[in-house]
Order: C-alpha cells, then sequence, then structure tokens
C-alpha cells in the first residue's frame, strides 16, 4: 500500500466540501480546519471574523494508489465555484475563498495546470480566482465541526447547500464514490 498523502482545500464552507471528500473511493480521512493565514490555532468565531487570514479548509487524506492528487482536484473544482472571489454561495468573506494549499511542488503544479486547462476550456462563467499557495500550517476545526453533515443530513443548510455538491460530484464521478 502507497503512503498517504494530504491535499488541502477550501472552498466555501468546509461542511460542504468535507461531505463530498468523505466519501470518495481511497480517501482515509477529512478533517475540516483552518489555514492560509497567520493566527496561530484560531478558533472558528475568530476565522469568521474574516481577521485572521485563514480560510475555512479541508484536508483530506489519501492513498494515492486508490485516487489520485489530480482526480481530488477535479472533484474540487466541480463542487464549488472556483470564478467567485471570497465568496460561495450565502458565504461571504475572505475565509471563504477558493484556496488549494499544495504540499509540494508536485501539487502546485498540478494545481496550477488544470486551472490553465480549465481557463482555456472556456467551460466556466469567468477565470479561475482560486488561490494556490504553499501550505505552511493546518489547524482542524473544533470537534463539532467535524463531519458535519453525517450529523444533521436533514438540517436545512445540509439539505440546501452540502446534498446537492454530493449530488453533483457523485453523478460526474460516479466511479470515485465508495459510500453514502
Amino acid at each position: 500500500m502507497a503512503e498517504t498523502r494530504a491535499a488541502t482545500f477550501g472552498g466555501g464552507c468546509f461542511w460542504c466540501i468535507e461531505g463530498v471528500f468523505q466519501r470518495l473511493r481511497g480517501v482515509e480521512a477529512a478533517v475540516s480546519g483552518y489555514a492560509g493565514g497567520a493566527t496561530e490555532h484560531p478558533t472558528y468565531r475568530q476565522v469568521c471574523s474574516g481577521t485572521t487570514g485563514h480560510a475555512e479548509v479541508v484536508q483530506v487524506r489519501f492513498d494515492p494508489e486508490q485516487i489520485g492528487y489530480r482526480e481530488l482536484l477535479e472533484v474540487f473544482f466541480t463542487i464549488h465555484d472556483p470564478t467567485q472571489r471570497n465568496r460561495q454561495g450565502p458565504d461571504v468573506g475572505s475565509q471563504y475563498r477558493s484556496i488549494i494549499l499544495y504540499a509540494d511542488e508536485e501539487q502546485r503544479r498540478t494545481a496550477v495546470e488544470l486551472i490553465r486547462e480549465l481557463d482555456e476550456s472556456g467551460a466556466l462563467t469567468g477565470p479561475v480566482v482560486t488561490e494556490v499557495e504553499p501550505l505552511y500550517a493546518f489547524y482542524p476545526a473544533e470537534p463539532e465541526h467535524q463531519r458535519y453533515y453525517d450529523g444533521a443530513p436533514q438540517a436545512p443548510y445540509c439539505r440546501a447547500m452540502i446534498a446537492p455538491k454530493i449530488a453533483r460530484a457523485r453523478e460526474r464521478y460516479p466511479e470515485r464514490f465508495e459510500r453514502d
């Protein structure tokens, strides 16, 4: 078995990103958290204030023999709008920005290449504004933010925001899903 790798993505509320990634074949864990800012060990309240520089992100631990980094990126770009700066749907602020935090040069190169391909394809409503930055630190979110969708699938936010993202990704990439 290959060594587990990590990928870190932000694209709006972390509950939405986590809800999709935790269902993918080859993903061993999807952990909601904060990254991309300067405040050490931030809290949810601090990040929501928009003053920490952090984004709500999900760190995905995956087995590259089962799912590749590029495949994860493709799913990521399916479940949020990478043409919106500092917002996703009703969530507004820099903490909801579209961001890829790379662990190494290979991840950076792959992300930049896919963004270029998306821009050149003309498939999106505008240019990709997703930030591509090195990951310096990842801070897991508080326990109540972990696996949120699994604990409250009938909550209005989950039904309106997360369930459609899961359905869209499952429809586009059915072979990549292994569980509900």
